[in-house]
């Protein structure tokens, strides 16, 4: 009796410090919400204003009529998808034949691809951007998509899940049934592999979505710039910086985000349950 309240005390403590973890995690989003719907002047006044106010029709109205927040979400959204959905499959052909496939070279290949791994990204923007004005591309989306179609990391995560989850009796097994290398990818591999899938998909995402510095140099035209640099524009509009608004603009760019992570995590957390379930 005494080991079962015990471990039912554990369970409680347990369970209470991951309601205020949750609590702890929840409330800068709590906070974003709430400065959103308050004018600059309520933002700063003392003691500060933890419930919604009244203002969050007006602060986005006066979003919308600062800069274009439609075409610069339009641009956004093309750049993560179409990036995410190149990485998927060229990170994942390219982890697949290093996870199970020999040839010569391999090792080398890997290393010269663990060493771009370990360079900066600040370091790669002055030749990459000289690359994209001789290929007469700065100023386009072509730009921020093409440099970001495939990556070291992207690779390197998904040959490490398919060296564990994709069992070499399978790829033996396709072969005796006369699968070529695309079919064995297409129809073997990446049905294994999508919970490593979705969470590459949800990471390449949310960082295109939120990358700023690169589409700063790349996109040379004020008008045709992504989120980010759009929302960059509203600190020190006019000589002062109105926080509501800036406050409503990141809140509205945080949708997408929170889509995009809800459906990834389901594809995650589903196909881990099936695979329990097989188990």
């Amino acid at each position: 009796m005494a080991s079962i309240k015990g471990s039912r005390g554990r369970g409680v403590a347990l369970h209470a410090v991951l309601v205020c973890g949750l609590l702890l995690s929840a409330f800068p989003f709590y906070w974003a919400v709430v400065m959103s719907t308050h004018t600059s002047t309520e933002i700063f006044s003392y003691p500060p204003k933890l419930l919604p106010g009244s203002h969050f029709t007006e602060n986005v109205r006066n979003l919308f009529d600062t800069v274009d927040f439609f075409g610069s979400l339009l641009n956004s959204m093309l750049v993560a998808v179409s990036v995410t959905a190149l990485v998927l499959f060229f990170d994942s052909l390219a982890a697949f034949v290093f996870a199970k496939f020999d040839f010569p070279g391999k090792r080398a290949l890997f290393a010269l691809l663990m060493l771009i791994f370990m360079v900066p990204m600040q370091l790669q923007a002055i030749p990459q951007f000289v690359i994209m004005a001789k290929l007469g591309w700065i100023g386009s989306m072509t730009s921020l998509i093409v440099p970001a179609a495939a990556n070291a990391f992207g690779i390197f995560w998904m040959r490490q899940y398919m060296k564990s989850a994709i069992h070499d009796e399978l790829i033996d097994a396709s072969r005796l049934d006369g699968a070529g290398f695309l079919r064995q990818y297409w129809h073997v591999a990446l049905p294994v592999v999508r919970p490593g899938l979705a969470f590459l998909g949800i990471f390449t995402f949310m960082g295109q979505w939120n990358d700023y510095a690169w589409p700063l140099i790349a996109l040379t035209d004020p008008d045709n710039v992504t989120l980010q640099v759009a929302l960059s524009q509203l600190n020190g509009t006019h000589g002062t910086t109105d926080y509501g608004m800036v406050m409503t603009g990141a809140l509205l760019a945080l949708v997408p985000l929170l889509i995009v992570f809800a459906l990834g995590a389901r594809q995650i957390i589903g196909d881990l349950a099936k695979g329990a379930v097989r188990g």
